[in-house]
């Protein structure tokens, strides 16, 4: 947690001060406005509203304008959470006025703020994949696991309620096993989850960004689902308490959170490999870890639009959490508020997003401030030979989920080489194109085809 201070200003009136979310009071007869902001440092692909923002300080910039012009000064509370049901929690007492999370915690906070007559809005979206891909099942390294069937009766981690909860009970139903009576959920934090699959108190693990990823890299864990085969939408957004985005003070503070938001994005997306360093520095996360997410092709496209296509799917998380009873009912046309958003972009900015373009091969080296991508996942291995590589990334040859190379199960299939993020994957594949002569290699034997 770190609170920020900025410019000092002149005199403000009570009610002024008064009308922004979280502590306000006067030090020697200057008047101060504190912001309290929510976030998930580590889930990463938050981190235009969290861990990229707080560090490059854009939206205390905005306020310090915003100070010089109206009298006050205005601090920013960060408040760092490992999930998002404690920043709802917050919320709904009033102690946070903004906050970001996944896609089925948003859906959480919308019903819990109902309830507890603290409405919240979602605002803007801060990373999201079409097909699901931000969540994996993964299994130990040594597990005879190839598939969710191999699931059945096992135990498996998760935190319950999040979006990799929800990609688990969508796959589960899919591969015919009942979610609540095939498997031993075991409701458990990240962290938590992630030593249970260490020690072998979880047979499989399933989470969101940037666990899945991380344990793979450090080799404590191997991909087992891709979450981007259900091939639905998945996404964190941003959301605000519906009291303080309507103050005076509260409105326009919110438009500059907005603004900045839009800043970190573009800076993302211009600095990738900065942009990757600078989270990892603070979050102690590998940065290898964090340009699988955040990179260029990264597995995560940022955006702030609330595009159709998310809000959907949102509406069709809804029947998933009623069926665990965590919600009762939410209406999602009503949670949504796009007239902020709206707002920053007509007062100008940077230009519309394209819709994300189809990963491609990537090779980060070492002491380099740029990346290289390819055209073929064989190109890719032909240039990491001999290369002094920091990581080397590769699209799903089906989903498209981004995957370490050297992580990733391979496929033969004539002079072509493609790469899928599970077994099971590249079994279905081999399987459908058995006629061609399509075959699993290894990575070392996929490098020296591609020599």
């Amino acid at each position: 947690m770190r609170t920020r201070t900025l410019a000092p200003t002149l005199l403000l009136i009570l009610p002024l001060a008064a009308a922004c979310g979280g502590a306000s009071g006067a030090d020697g007869g200057r008047r101060s406005v504190t912001v309290t902001v929510g976030y998930q440092s580590k889930t990463i692909n938050t981190v235009t509203a969290g861990t990229l923002l707080r560090s490059l300080g854009y939206f205390e910039q905005e306020l310090a304008a915003r100070g010089a012009k109206d009298g006050v000064t205005y601090e920013v509370d960060w408040q760092d959470y490992a999930t998002g049901a404690p920043i709802t929690a917050q919320m709904t007492a009033g102690k946070i006025d903004i906050g970001s999370m996944g896609d089925f915690p948003l859906l959480i906070n919308a019903a819990r703020g109902k309830e507890l007559k603290q409405p919240t809005r979602l605002v803007s979206v801060t990373g999201y994949n079409l097909r699901g891909g931000l969540n994996t099942v993964v299994t130990a390294p040594g597990s005879k696991l190839e598939s969710l069937a191999d699931l059945r009766g096992k135990k498996v981690s998760t935190s319950v309620g999040s979006a990799a909860d929800g990609t688990l009970v969508r796959a589960l139903q899919r591969a015919g096993i009942d979610p609540d009576k095939g498997i031993e959920k075991l409701n458990q934090q990240p962290s938590v989850g992630a030593s249970a699959l260490q020690a072998g108190s979880a047979d499989a693990l399933s989470q969101f960004v940037a666990w899945p990823g991380q344990l793979a890299f450090e080799g404590r864990a191997k991909a087992l689902y891709d979450g981007a085969e259900l091939n639905l939408p998945t996404f964190h957004g941003v959301t605000v308490r519906e009291k303080f985005a309507a103050g005076r003070v509260g409105s326009g503070v919110l438009d500059d959170f907005l603004r900045a938001q839009r800043k970190a994005t573009e800076y993302l997306r211009t600095e990738p490999v900065a942009a990757a360093e600078s989270v990892a520095k603070e979050t102690g996360l590998p940065a290898e870890v964090v340009y699988l997410y955040n990179g260029a092709n990264g597995i995560a496209t940022f955006d702030p639009a609330l595009r159709p296509e998310l809000l959907a799917a949102l509406k069709e998380d809804v029947p998933v959490l009623k069926a665990a009873k965590l919600v009762d009912s939410v209406d999602v046309d009503a949670f949504v508020d796009p007239a902020p958003l709206a707002r920053v972009a007509a007062a100008g900015g940077a230009a519309p997003y394209a819709a994300a373009a189809p990963a491609r091969p990537e090779l980060w080296l070492r002491n380099q401030p740029r990346t290289q991508t390819f055209d073929s996942p064989k190109a890719l291995l032909k240039a990491l030979a001999g290369a002094d590589a920091r990581a080397a990334y590769v699209p799903d040859a089906v989903t498209g989920t981004l995957w370490f190379a050297d992580k990733a199960v391979w496929v033969a299939q004539g002079s072509e080489l493609l790469a899928f993020v599970t077994p099971s994957g590249a079994k279905a594949y081999v399987a459908q194109h058995a006629a061609s002569g399509a075959r699993t290699v290894s990575f070392a034997e996929a490098g020296a085809l591609a020599s």
